[in-house]
């Protein structure tokens, strides 16, 4: 199962420059290990307040005890706070082998909330997610559309994490208007950076 976790680090007042220094570099090999154990899959910087720590980590695990146990082994676990968010298979997730190019475009997440007015046939309904699937696959194929996940549901909606490479903003929009569904969805956008411990960054 995969996780995204919000990890904030608060440094205690005080703390010197060079035990910062010591515990990135500590956090880093840590790091490297859970990459090597198939442990940690992403890292992204989101975008940060002046002075501000905190990481996006798309991790594996079995369980979220299994989790627990591979965030409480990481150095910086004295410094941070763990948010997680257990994220489920999403039927237009594309497959390892249909998934486009990396590249080096910049990365966004997009939080969905779908909800389908009650009025909508069924049928149009069905019609509209199939000619979405088709779409998702087209955007994954060059590359756009990297990953979705399913998110906890909130009321009667459904919600959806999705990660994409554009060139900017106005690119990000022209793929996200192109979805079928986006006459039914809420998105929330936020950009990433890049993290110098991602793995894909390697």
């Amino acid at each position: 199962m995969e996780y995204l976790v919000t990890m904030t680090t608060h440094v205690p007042p005080g703390t010197s420059d060079d035990a910062v220094t010591d515990m990135r570099a500590r956090e880093a090999a840590h790091t490297h290990g859970l990459v090597e154990q198939g442990a940690l899959l992403r890292l992204w910087r989101p975008p940060l307040a002046p002075g501000e720590w905190r990481t996006f980590g798309l991790f594996a695990a079995n369980d979220a005890e299994e989790l627990e146990k591979i965030l409480a082994g990481m150095p910086l676990r004295v410094w941070r706070s763990d948010e997680v968010t257990p994220l489920a298979p999403h039927p237009h997730d594309p497959p390892p082998d249909q998934r486009g190019p990396r590249g080096s475009l910049p990365e966004f997440f997009t939080i969905f909330t779908v909800e389908f007015p009650a009025e909508v046939p069924a049928a149009t309904v069905d019609e509209i997610v199939h000619r979405e699937a088709v779409r998702a696959a087209e955007l994954a194929a060059n590359g756009a559309f990297a990953r979705i996940w399913r998110l906890p549901a909130e009321a009667e909606a459904t919600r959806a994490l999705g990660l994409w490479r554009a060139a900017d903003d106005q690119q990000l929009e022209t793929f996200l208007d192109s979805l079928p569904m986006s006459q039914w969805m809420v998105i929330e956008t936020i950009p990433l950076s890049v993290h110098p411990s991602d793995p894909a960054a390697a």
